[in-house]
């Protein structure tokens, strides 16, 4: 009897030292497959076949944490009861962080599982195991937990480092699109200071982030005229910033073939609904002006009035139409013009200006911008530009929350 007892032993021993190696093996060939950058319903797949042929699982549920809630990543066997109803069963062990068997627990789906694996890292729970239809005992039954403990780790963290991975690509694919679109806008800011015989321009432009939706450009169409914009691209990023390249491109091009400032609207509006299928808008002032009869011709799309100071008196230009890039046709398009007396300046900004962070009952609203304009409109362009940045840093105590475009213009 002693020695059929110990040659029980002896294969018991035997059995275990190769299931040992069968579970090495197993560990290296999933190891190789995750160091090959296998996707990640391989490996899922890989445990299943794991489980279900080597040790006999016959009903596994494995839930793994994603963005807050859990997911279930891998099933076979029995009835699948819907991941919310498997989480809230598990929340019931949320305590437990070793495999642990389940035939003491009434909860009703518990009760149709043999154990429990929990997957922690640093007190927080990655993933949940669910085993069943297993039926093993002694020293067998806790190495085959504790291998699948290990390999059920191994993959999930496999898989977080994919998610890693995924997240740092996409976070440097996004860092190098800002780049781009930094690159493609300021090569759309025109020079920032102008002066000739006619006109002295100034413009100040504060993006809120490193690319803004802002636009502006001012240049000369001949030696009578000279033309100007500014403007605000709904959105950010580089798909804006390649609109507003378009835009850019668009707008020098019917400008120096086209007389009227409507029909050349018109086009930039076609554009702009070919470009985006209304996915995008554009508000806009857009302005030409001839030195030899002094008419300033404009439209006003959606965009703050600019303003107009004579010396005297504001005035606000606001004819013109709706925002461009939300109709296939414009639904009404009006032409300002209005006469410029000499010394006159001419403010453009866009909508960031009056989107200030203010301190408790103090108000920044057109009214004060156009008391600001009066009292300051003597100052050179570039000057004023900055006394009002300044005014509003200082008198204001306001906090931009947008970004911001000044254009200022002196008329000889």
């Amino acid at each position: 009897m002693h020695n059929i007892d110990e040659g029980s032993g002896e294969d018991e021993l035997i059995k275990l030292l190769l299931k040992r190696q069968w579970e090495l093996n197993s560990l290296l060939e999933v190891t190789q497959a995750i160091n090959k950058n296998t996707a990640a319903p391989v490996l899922l797949q890989m445990l299943e076949v794991i489980l279900k042929n080597y040790l006999q699982v016959g009903k596994l549920r494995f839930l793994i944490e994603k963005q807050g809630s859990y997911v279930c990543v891998s099933k076979y066997g029995g009835e699948f009861e819907g991941v919310s109803v498997l989480h809230k069963a598990c929340s019931l062990l949320k305590k437990v962080k070793t495999p642990t068997a389940l035939n003491g627990y009434t909860d009703a789906v518990l009760s149709n599982y043999n154990y429990f694996i929990p997957i922690y890292h640093k007190n927080r729970p990655l993933a949940y195991a669910l085993i069943g239809d297993f039926t093993l005992s002694g020293e067998m039954m806790s190495n085959d937990l504790n291998f699948m403990q290990t390999l059920i780790n191994v993959i999930v963290v496999a898989l977080e480092n994919k998610k890693l991975f995924r997240e740092r690509l996409q976070a440097e694919r996004f860092q190098r699109e800002m780049e781009l679109a930094v690159e493609v806008q300021n090569m759309l800011i025109p020079v920032k200071i102008h002066k000739d015989h006619a006109v002295e321009a100034s413009a100040k432009y504060l993006p809120h982030q490193d690319i803004g939706g802002d636009y502006f450009d001012f240049f000369r169409l001949n030696e009578e005229e000279f033309l100007w914009c500014i403007a605000d691209v709904s959105g950010k990023g580089i798909s804006a910033a390649l609109l507003m390249a378009n835009f850019q491109a668009s707008l020098r091009a019917w400008a120096t073939v086209e007389d009227d400032l409507s029909t050349v609207v018109k086009k930039l509006n076609q554009i702009v609904i070919l470009n985006t299928k209304g996915e995008r808008f554009i508000t806009l002032f857009v302005a030409k002006y001839n030195e030899r009869t002094r008419k300033l011709c404009y439209v006003n799309a959606g965009h703050n009035p600019t303003i107009l100071f004579n010396g005297n008196a504001t005035q606000l230009l606001k004819t013109g139409t709706t925002m461009i890039g939300v109709f296939d046709e414009l639904p009404f398009l009006n032409l300002g013009e209005v006469t410029i007396d000499p010394g006159s300046m001419i403010f453009n900004y866009t909508d960031g200006l009056m989107d200030y962070e203010l301190e408790q009952d103090i108000r920044w609203n057109e009214g004060k911008l156009l008391s600001y304009i009066s009292e300051n409109g003597h100052l050179a362009p570039d000057k004023f530009n900055q006394n009002l940045m300044d005014y509003l840093g200082r008198i204001i105590k306001g906090k931009r929350i947008d970004d911001i475009t000044l254009l200022t213009l002196r008329i000889s």
